[in-house]
């Protein structure tokens, strides 16, 4: 079994171009089916409609969110369909599989005062301290996913047009741009580092990891009085968020981000419902 799932993983990385987050969490999800197909005494080579319902009820018991019982579900009719151009199964069993239906929130973001007093609480005195400003402006100013953010290399920024070459999901290709702030603590940063391999690294010299960067995010939150949750992906959303509010398209917002489908960037429409009522009350004064 693990082989198989050895092969898929190298299979997504290689062929598909699947971030490392990703690949983790299908990993994970791929790890548990099998631990239940083992436990069941179930051939996953031959699997039935009826050992599908019962793994969908396991699931069920497990307390799990729909987004990580989508996510599984995901993975394995991604999976099967591997199987299925390998010839090692006839058909994929998972493909008409429903995922469950998942509660549109809306996107968690950082307001302008926030975003500032996120910045100004980051000492930039130390080497440690202006790479977590560096990249803290780079995911504001950029909207950059935290598997982009970690793969830029320094040969992939331009530093006089002020644009760094990214790869998105599905090695898509796109260009991002970065301000004038994010360009002051850039050089800085770069003073003091070999110009050559990835921009942000660890101590190992080794490019940093999806987790590495979400530590650090959570580190810095400790230290400041926002209350909001905060990840890399928070930056993300207050990018677009801001760039909305300040009258940007929602098509270039599309662009910026990355995103394949316009209905992906459209939560951000409701996230400026601020801007909106403001609009609305300097209109309609009575």
């Amino acid at each position: 079994m693990m082989k198989e799932i050895d092969n898929f993983l190298y299979f997504l990385k290689k062929e598909l171009n699947y971030s490392d987050y990703t690949i983790k969490n299908y990993q994970l999800d791929l790890t548990d089916f099998f631990k239940y197909v083992d436990k069941s005494n179930i051939d996953f080579l031959n699997i039935k409609n009826i050992h599908v319902r019962g793994y969908l009820k396991y699931l069920d018991t497990c307390n799990l969110k729909n987004t990580t019982i989508s996510r599984r579900i995901s993975a394995l009719r991604t999976f099967y369909n591997y199987l299925l151009e390998k010839g090692f199964v006839k058909s994929n069993i998972f493909l008409n599989v429903k995922n469950p239906k998942l509660e549109k929130k809306l996107p968690n973001y950082l307001n302008y005062t926030e975003i500032e007093e996120l910045l100004a609480s980051i000492d930039t005195k130390t080497d440690e301290g202006l790479e977590r400003r560096l990249l803290i402006e780079m995911f504001y100013s950029t909207g950059c996913r935290v598997g982009e953010m970690v793969n830029i290399k320094i040969s992939d920024i331009d530093f006089s047009s002020k644009t760094i070459k990214v790869m998105g999901k599905g090695s898509k290709e796109r260009i991002v741009y970065y301000g004038d702030y994010a360009s002051k603590y850039l050089e800085d940063y770069l003073k003091n580092k070999d110009k050559k391999g990835y921009l942000f690294t660890n101590k190992r010299g080794e490019k940093l990891t999806i987790e590495e960067v979400e530590y650090i995010v959570r580190d810095i939150m400790k230290h400041i009085s926002i209350k909001t949750h905060v990840t890399p992906h928070t930056l993300r959303h207050t990018f677009a968020t801001h760039l909305l509010n300040n009258g940007a398209d929602i098509r270039t917002v599309q662009e910026l981000l990355g995103h394949a489908n316009l209905s992906t960037t459209g939560i951000y429409t409701h996230v400026s419902s601020d801007r909106l009522k403001d609009v609305y009350f300097k209109t309609f004064k009575r």
